[in-house]
């Protein structure tokens, strides 16, 4: 009998995460009875529906007051029991939290995958993560599971993230003038948060600014530094170096309209960003830190660097425009890489026999 499973994140906006449960939901559909998602919602929401996917809009699953942490529990009972689910599949701690205490009254297998790296709330990840089937994206998450909150081994597997390779090219007005006028373009990817290391990437623009006269960057996102980080490139007098492209929902055709990506994330789970480039044959430059160096080898698809570094950014970002050799060994590596480690098939591939191990669908 097919089962009807709940996939249950804090929201269904911009993300790695979201895109991850996009993926499953769009390659699923047909396996599972049902598929339903909740979340505080966020731009996907209509991607879904589009889907034929019920998303049930709930609280968010952050706010640790009382009386939000009793309402959540009432609307998870709720869609539990209406939507007869039976398999919940968590992508957010506190989500697993929940689903922790609500399996002690509840028939209910949870699944739920480890997308990042942690070595907080060390009690609530045990409580929430102690019994449940894990799926980490990377070695390093699964070891961060096993070192930092001493979750057994035999209850985690590591599935790598994978994308789907879109072939719909339309170029993007903004990005086309450019790339006319001759501008080397270098886009950093992802939200606009502390994690990203934004400041970084501003810092090493404004370095390479003052000697370098055609290079373009270009930041691409939104998040709650956006405001802070838009002052500081005001500030550098860098208006008509760094463009801000603001949210998009069409990420492989700005890759493809750039030269290089940069990645100056401060930490990482399995970041998205780097196969996406890769899928699109462009190399990067990237903090060594946590699963990146599970995806981006040094010198090999890429370069890497020490976080929180604006030089070594810039020293990285130079080295790649002086050497078009370099440049074009780096992106043919790069794209093989996606192609025999991170593509969509084998992703779904092997989530395909682990839900049958575990779920038996």
């Amino acid at each position: 009998m097919k089962k009807n499973i709940l996939y249950f994140t804090r929201t269904m906006d911009i993300g790695g995460t979201e895109k991850i449960i996009m993926q499953l939901c769009s390659n699923f559909k047909d396996k599972f009875n049902k598929i339903i998602v909740c979340s505080a919602g966020g731009v996907h929401v209509r991607e879904l529906k589009d889907l034929g996917i019920k998303h049930y809009e709930i609280n968010d699953i952050q706010n640790k007051k009382i009386k939000n942490i009793f309402n959540t529990f009432r609307q998870i009972l709720k869609i539990i029991k209406n939507e007869e689910i039976n398999i919940i599949h968590t992508h957010h701690r506190m989500a697993a939290f929940y689903v922790s205490i609500i399996k002690k009254n509840k028939k209910i297998l949870h699944i739920h995958t480890a997308h990042n790296t942690f070595t907080d709330k060390k009690k609530l990840t045990q409580i929430a993560l102690g019994n449940a089937n894990i799926i980490a994206v990377g070695e390093n998450v699964k070891k961060n599971l096993e070192d930092n909150y001493k979750l057994k081994n035999d209850k985690i597997t590591v599935i790598y993230n994978g994308i789907k390779n879109t072939r719909n090219f339309k170029p993007i007005e903004i990005l086309s003038e450019l790339k006319d006028k001759g501008y080397f373009l270098v886009g950093n990817i992802g939200r606009l948060s502390e994690q990203k290391g934004i400041k970084y990437f501003i810092e090493a623009a404004k370095l390479i600014s003052e000697q370098n006269e055609k290079i373009k960057f270009i930041i691409v996102g939104n998040g709650e530094l956006e405001l802070e980080l838009k002052r500081m490139v005001s500030d550098f007098n860098l208006n008509e170096k760094i463009i801000f492209l603001g949210y998009r929902n069409d990420i492989p055709n700005v890759i493809e309209q750039l030269d290089l990506v940069v990645l100056s994330s401060l930490w990482e789970g399995l970041p998205l960003v780097p196969i996406e480039a890769f899928m699109k044959s462009k190399t990067i430059v990237a903090t060594n830190v946590d699963g990146t160096p599970e995806i981006v080898e040094n010198y090999i698809n890429g370069i890497l660097i020490n976080a929180a570094n604006s030089v070594e950014i810039k020293n990285a970002i130079l080295k790649i425009y002086e050497d078009e050799d370099l440049k074009k060994l780096l992106e043919d590596n790069a794209y093989k890489t996606y192609k025999e480690k991170f593509n969509i098939d084998s992703f779904i591939d092997n989530h395909d026999r682990y839900y049958k191990k575990i779920v038996n669908y």
